[in-house]
């Protein structure tokens, strides 16, 4: 296994409303019950009894288990995909892949420098003469996550990309794929356009208007590297003075529709994804907005790894 995900129960405010197998037993048996067929999938205990590692060969392999669980009627939560690591020698090595990318002359450059923000190592280069070029880089694991999505963006979905494990080398330093925050909802309710319509300036919006939000739920990304707390759910003071602005109807941009594997992508490691039949949803680990302020500030002052 390259990389691991923790999956535990739904503990947020709208758990149990769209599935009907909610409890840790349930989880737990519907994971061992895939021990036995899936034979590259391992399941560990962690610190909480509610909650497991669940270790695979790769992100596609993990996001088709949660789908499956999913369309079974589950109801469970699912953290940032986080690289397996070993202890060599007491230092901390990670595994490395082996990444072979075919693309069009044309896109050698965003792919170039797309990869080594990943800190990819660029191994060999051929061109083909048929305005297609191969290269092969050796990249870290975890430099992957979310590559797919991204690689086929900037190719137009021309691109080819194929890897497979290589080698285990030393930790390669902290690796930062998405600059931007998140727009956090700061309290339960009902969306309303005229809320998201002010909202639409700061970011990408997740949600549209008329749906159930809750303290700690993400509804955006903004487009600055911090988060920030928002209200989705103020609705406009009516009066009853007439207004020529009153009957003009408020456009908003849909909002995006994240797919489960483009959902776990996003997620950042104080952040994890809402997993139920109906819904996938973006929210904070730790839901209550000072609880989170403080383990921020505890994470700042702890060393570096």
């Amino acid at each position: 296994p390259a990389l691991s995900i923790v999956v535990g129960i739904n503990t947020s405010p709208l758990a149990g409303t769209e599935g009907d197998k909610l409890t840790a037993r349930q989880i737990r048996d519907r994971l061992d019950a895939e021990l036995v067929g899936n034979v590259s999938i391992r399941v560990q205990d962690t610190e909480r009894p509610d909650a497991w590692e669940v270790q695979g060969r790769g992100e596609l392999q993990l996001v088709v288990l949660l789908e499956i669980m999913r369309r079974e009627g589950y109801e469970l939560t699912a953290g940032q995909p986080q690289v397996v690591t070993r202890e060599i020698d007491g230092k901390t090595h990670e595994p490395v892949e082996r990444l072979a990318i075919d693309v069009p002359e044309e896109h050698v450059g965003d792919v170039t420098q797309m990869v080594a923000a990943r800190k990819g190592r660029l191994e060999q280069m051929v061109n083909h003469s048929t305005a297609w070029v191969r290269m092969e880089y050796l990249v870290p694991a975890r430099g992957l996550i979310g590559f797919r999505t991204e690689f086929l963006t900037v190719t137009r979905g021309s691109g080819l990309l194929h890897h497979v494990f290589d080698r285990w080398e030393p930790w390669a330093g902290e690796l930062r794929t998405r600059q931007t925050g998140s727009l956090v909802a700061d309290r339960r309710g009902q969306t309303a356009s005229y809320s998201l319509l002010n909202l639409q300036d700061r970011g990408n919006l997740f949600v549209g208007s008329g749906e159930e939000v809750y303290e700690g739920m993400i509804v955006g990304e903004n487009s600055r590297s911090e988060d920030l707390d928002v209200n989705p759910t103020k609705a406009k003071q009516q009066t009853n003075m007439r207004a020529a602005s009153a009957d003009v109807l408020v456009r908003l941009a849909p909002p995006i529709q994240l797919s489960l594997e483009a959902a776990l992508e996003f997620v950042r490691e104080d952040e994890c994804v809402e997993i139920t039949p109906e819904e996938i949803r973006l929210r904070k680990v730790e839901l209550d907005k000072v609880k989170r302020l403080k383990a921020s500030k505890q994470r700042d002052k702890a060393p570096a790894r």
